[in-house]
């Protein structure tokens, strides 16, 4: 693998149990070292950090507290 792309996992271990999850991105990178915008994204997308990810999780998370209150609300008369 190429020191610039070993330089930039070592600044973020995030990227490096990536990397150990998914072997398959160790050969790419060695071989296209150009794909790392690429390969954080596929990390990003593997621990749900995209955007669309965190708004879903969000609203699960609204949905959850609706719940809650109608549960109380419901117990309370």
């Amino acid at each position: 693998m190429r020191e610039e792309v070993q330089e930039f996992l070592a600044t973020r271990q995030d990227l490096v149990l990536f990397l150990r999850n998914q072997p398959s991105w160790y050969r790419r990178l060695s071989r296209e070292p150009f794909a790392l915008k690429e390969f954080e994204e596929a990390s990003k997308t593997f621990y749900g950090q995209t955007f669309p990810q965190r708004v879903d999780r969000f609203q699960n998370q609204l949905n959850m507290v609706n719940m809650m209150l109608a549960l109380v609300t419901q117990l309370k008369n």
